[in-house]
């Protein structure tokens, strides 16, 4: 039996070359950064100086030239937020850093994903001109609202656009575009998320206000790292890869938060997670706080994560934390359910009997949750290894998909080579390379999903479609320690496209037992070791199975378990083979 259901391939990362100019550290760091391709500790410095300049960025002339003017005249200002973590605290910054700039009226809409399609639609024109703005400021989303920015020029609202998503090849008639996806932009970073393009606009509106002496006695000049707790938590919930730019930025808004400088919603949002904001690291970002915020776009209205991150005093921050808490509850629930038939759908399309004859998979159920096929759709994948669209129905004849795929296969790239080759198919579409969404007609979907699996085998070809566990090697037991532990946790930011060291190793089990429904409590030795070391498996499919265990081979992070002020060297598996 495996811990994920499926036999993985465990291989060991390769150091392509060696390095002199990472100077005097541990040799399993210094492994780990050299196959990381972090060979100099230039690569590895966080300092502030090494963020480029926000002038690199396209049209950034012209959006603080829009917004100078906004402040003169003291327009007002309508954010439009995209409905997940990246755009309710892209939005939570713009607003508080707009704020602190010294503009004075300024609001949010977000739209509702049950009752309006994703970004600056024409329809929710109509609800944001009810605000009276002089200007929309989208964050996370535009890129491609095309009939929705015409919309508001029709009605004399201007349109600034601030986006990370790839651009289709029609742009928005919008007074101002900053992307650094967009073609030609020469900002080095290619993987910042909204929240972090959001920032670097106030970064450079807060340099030009400086030039025309607007800030005063009366009016002091603010210091926007006070909101790098949004960027880290909108960064890594985001799942952008954490390239040198946004480790900078991930790890100066992990110092604010651990230095008890959060905004009180994080601060809120860490405390219903369990967590403690001191030793808070970029992977609670991820797993612990973001599905709390997301729950709210997922579940019921994203306006709720807004006030939450938006709140001045904890306590009214403590009370919305809980309800996205409950929400999040009510969210793995439906979840569970959702994912129990599609495992029913995915057995009769025979992709669990080793053969896995689709490339493309496609899944539909009538009462499946709308907000919830993401993670749905991001759960099979990593089951099946494939490319995977869940859909939910979205009212009128039209159903709405979310997509997530593998290394290897532009996800949004298959959507845009079937919009060409069935122009018809697709209502909408757009997003990233691992992850988009889109919406067909029901009665289309049959030949959509015959020609997902079609355009996906055509991207297969150079594609390795074997199940592989990329590790770090092994660990001495001389390095199972709490000081070792700590060592790897801060010696970089760890998350996607940086990835937190993992290692494998052939155990004794000398206990093992269920604790929970699903998770597996572990007491190992190393082969041939003296050792005795805690761990930890969550999530174990038929965790009986487990139980009489004598050894195993397992693939592991070390963490670090904090429970009344003590702290013990705990393993989190992350697979597992039982060898005896």
């Amino acid at each position: 039996m495996y811990s994920q259901g499926v036999k993985k391939t465990i291989v060991t990362r390769q150091v392509a070359k060696k390095s002199n100019s990472l100077g005097d550290i541990h040799p399993v760091l210094e492994r780990v950064f050299l196959s990381r391709d972090l060979t100099s500790a230039a690569d590895l410095d966080r300092s502030f100086a090494k963020l480029p300049s926000p002038w690199l960025l396209s049209n950034m002339q012209t959006m603080v030239n829009h917004l100078i003017t906004a402040f003169l005249q003291q327009q007002r200002i309508t954010v439009v937020a995209d409905f997940d973590a990246d755009g309710a605290t892209s939005c939570a910054l713009a607003i508080k850093g707009l704020q602190l700039l010294g503009l004075q009226q300024v609001r949010f809409v977000v739209p509702n994903r049950f009752e309006y399609a994703y970004g600056l639609t024409p329809e929710l024109v109509e609800l944001v001109k009810l605000q009276q703005p002089d200007i929309i400021l989208t964050v996370d989303n535009g890129i491609s609202s095309i009939e929705g920015v015409d919309a508001a020029n029709a009605l004399g609202i201007k349109v600034l656009i601030t986006d990370h998503h790839l651009p289709g090849k029609q742009l928005p008639a919008a007074a101002a575009i900053v992307n650094p996806a967009l073609v030609g932009d020469e900002f080095p970073s290619k993987a910042i998320a909204g929240v972090g393009t959001m920032f670097y606009v106030l970064l450079a509106l807060r340099s030009r206000l400086r030039e025309i002496a607007w800030f005063t006695e009366q009016r002091p000049e603010p210091n926007l790292a006070s909101l790098l707790d949004y960027v880290a938590l909108g960064t890594v919930a985001d799942v952008v890869a954490l390239d040198a730019v946004n480790r900078i930025l991930v790890h100066h808004g992990l110092l604010r938060i651990r230095a008890g400088a959060a905004q009180p919603g994080i601060n809120a949002l860490i405390a219903v997670a369990g967590k403690s904001p001191h030793t808070i690291q970029a992977s609670d970002l991820g797993f612990a706080l973001g599905p709390r915020l997301n729950a709210a776009g997922r579940m019921d209205d994203m306006s709720l994560g807004i006030q939450c991150l938006l709140a001045t005093d904890l306590i009214t921050a403590k009370k919305m934390a809980d309800q996205l808490d409950a929400l999040n509850n009510d969210r793995k629930e439906v979840e569970g359910q959702m994912k129990q038939e599609a495992q029913h759908l995915i057995s009769e399309m025979k992709m669990l009997d080793g053969k896995q004859a689709l490339a493309g998979v496609c899944l539909y159920e009538a009462n499946w949750h709308q907000g919830v096929i993401g993670i749905l759709a991001s759960r099979i994948k990593d089951q099946l290894h494939r490319p995977v669209i869940a859909f939910a129905s979205a009212g009128k004849d039209l159903i709405k998909g979310s997509a997530r795929s593998i290394p290897g296969v532009h996800i949004r790239d298959v959507l845009a080579d079937i919009a060409i080759a069935q122009p018809k198919l697709l209502y909408m579409f757009g997003g990233h390379a691992m992850a988009a969404g889109l919406t067909i007609a029901m009665h289309d979907y049959p030949a959509f999903a015959l020609l997902f699996d079609a355009m996906v085998k055509k991207r297969l070809a150079q594609v390795d479609l074997a199940q592989k566990l990329l590790v770090d090697g092994e660990l001495s037991e001389h390095d199972m320690n709490i000081e070792f532990a700590d060592m790897l946790q801060n010696a970089c930011v760890w998350g996607q496209g940086c990835p937190e060291p993992v290692f494998s190793g052939q155990f004794e089990v000398v206990q093992v037992k269920i604790v929970g429904q699903r998770h597996l409590k572990l007491l190992l030795r190393k082969l041939n070791g003296d050792l005795l070391i805690d761990a930890i498996a969550f999530f174990i499919d038929k965790p009986e199975h487990w139980q009489g265990m004598r050894a195993c081979t397992a693939v592991y992070t070390l963490n670090i378990n904090e429970f009344r002020g003590n702290r013990s060297l705990q393993l989190m598996v992350q697979y597992m083979e039982k060898t005896l």
